[in-house]
């Protein structure tokens, strides 16, 4: 088996509903461009309050994919 690289990104998701929509919304988008995703790491979660009532989930990810050698 041929040695591996991975980057590690990260990236924050929001979501009105919950922590674990916030985290899939960030991975899925990030889905749409990038290929051969590997591991997403919860590295933090906090809540926007307005008025004394949460309005939005975010969950800090670190998102590891693959890194392709340029052609």
């Amino acid at each position: 088996m041929a040695d591996s690289v991975y980057k590690v990104i990260e990236l924050v998701g929001t979501s009105t509903e919950s922590w674990e929509k916030a985290g899939a919304a960030a991975v899925e988008q990030a889905a749409k461009t990038l290929r051969d995703l590997r591991i997403a790491e919860v590295v933090e979660m906090d809540m926007q309050i307005d008025d004394g009532k949460v309005r939005a989930y975010r969950t800090k990810i670190k998102l590891s994919f693959k890194y392709e050698k340029e052609e």
